[in-house]
């Protein structure tokens, strides 16, 4: 190898290195936020509706490949421009209902821009896969420019995942030629997938209303006792339970 082509390939790693980093920053941001929202739940609700989080970053082999089946130039533009998934982000939760709110969540985040919804919950793809995808914009500040990144972040459920994590191995066992048989039964594990997404959300739902009411009756009582309370105010109470819980 000349010394001339011996700077190229060197010059190209540092480009393709450079280039990865932006989305690996901009999926370190956004993990961020996702930690914050759920420590917030963890320390002011008594509910979390993120259960689990996984990131992941495409391998330069791979971006190469959906390069040349896309039939695009192969420039780092090209890449920016036609290649949407390089980082994706995807979060787990419990029920259907959570999906949305998280997505709310992260749209009211100022700094983030939404460029696309594709809702596959309301709109199942055919095979009965089901997820809200967002394409969202981050911005990362390094230390010489600001630059504005692309991660696809992929919404769903335990059920959802579950079934879609099954399907990846069996489209792969079987080399992305599946007997039309395992299609309809893969089909209707995805139907009972959403039947049980939708059962379970009712369960939750009744649940929590059993609950509110419980906790007003706790707190209709709470206040007949401090009114009736002859040894003290009902401000020194709430300063003697507010320390309560600080000492927790």
């Amino acid at each position: 190898m000349s010394m001339e082509q011996m700077h190229m390939v060197k010059d190209f790693k540092q480009q393709i290195t450079r280039f990865m980093m932006m989305y690996k920053f901009a999926l370190q941001e956004l993990e961020t936020k996702i930690d914050i929202l759920k420590e917030e739940f963890q320390l002011l609700h008594e509910y979390n509706p993120i259960e689990h989080t996984s990131s992941r970053l495409k391998s330069p082999k791979s971006i190469i490949e959906k390069l040349v089946r896309k039939q695009c130039e192969f420039n780092f533009t090209s890449i920016r421009k036609e290649i949407k998934d390089i980082a994706g982000l995807r979060i787990n939760c419990s029920f259907i209902s959570d999906i949305y709110r998280i997505s709310d969540m992260l749209q009211n985040q100022s700094d983030l821009k939404l460029l696309s919804v594709k809702d596959y919950i309301k709109n199942p793809k055919p095979n009965g896969y089901q997820s809200l995808h967002l394409l969202i914009e981050v911005p990362v500040f390094i230390s010489d420019r600001r630059e504005n990144v692309c991660v696809e972040v992929q919404i769903r459920t335990i059920a959802m995942d579950f079934w879609a994590s099954l399907e990846h191995k069996i489209y792969y066992k079987y080399k992305h030629a599946i007997p039309p048989h395992l299609l309809n039964e893969l089909k209707e594990a995805a139907d009972s997938a959403a039947a049980l997404d939708k059962k379970m959300e009712r369960l939750h739902n009744e649940i929590a209303e059993i609950k509110d009411e419980h906790e007003n009756d706790l707190g209709e009582e709470m206040i007949r006792l401090l009114m009736g309370n002859q040894n003290g105010s009902i401000p020194q109470l709430l300063q003697e339970l507010t320390k309560d819980v600080m000492r927790k």
